[in-house]
């Protein structure tokens, strides 16, 4: 692995938005529905059901985004985002029924010159 696939481990982010929103009233979970939508319309992938999380090429991007989240909160509920590297996402362990299961696959970043 050369220096530069090294530093590129650390430089690109991965966001998770975990999220515990109310569903009691309509209206709740009208603005559940809502704040997911708005996450898959920001390019977010749903991981599990209450949390989504998102590639970005720098931190400067990710920070970006988390600012775009933070817009469209929910009035009610938690919501928590997580911000980490390239390099500690690579290091999860994924399972379905006991077995290990593929990691997410990263998205292609187009660079025109």
């Amino acid at each position: 692995m050369n220096n530069l696939s090294q530093l590129n481990q650390y430089r690109i982010m991965w966001i998770i938005v975990f999220f515990d929103l109310p569903t009691e009233r309509a209206k709740d979970r009208k603005q559940a529905a809502l704040f997911r939508k708005r996450l898959i319309e920001d390019g977010f992938t749903m991981f599990q059901f209450s949390i989504y999380m998102r590639h970005c090429p720098s931190r400067e991007n990710a920070d970006v985004h988390v600012k775009r989240v933070k817009s469209f909160l929910p009035p009610n509920g938690h919501v928590g985002i997580l911000r980490i590297t390239d390099k500690q996402f690579g290091m999860i362990e994924l399972f379905y029924n006991k077995e290990t299961e593929e990691k997410p696959k990263m998205h292609q970043q187009l660079s025109l010159f």
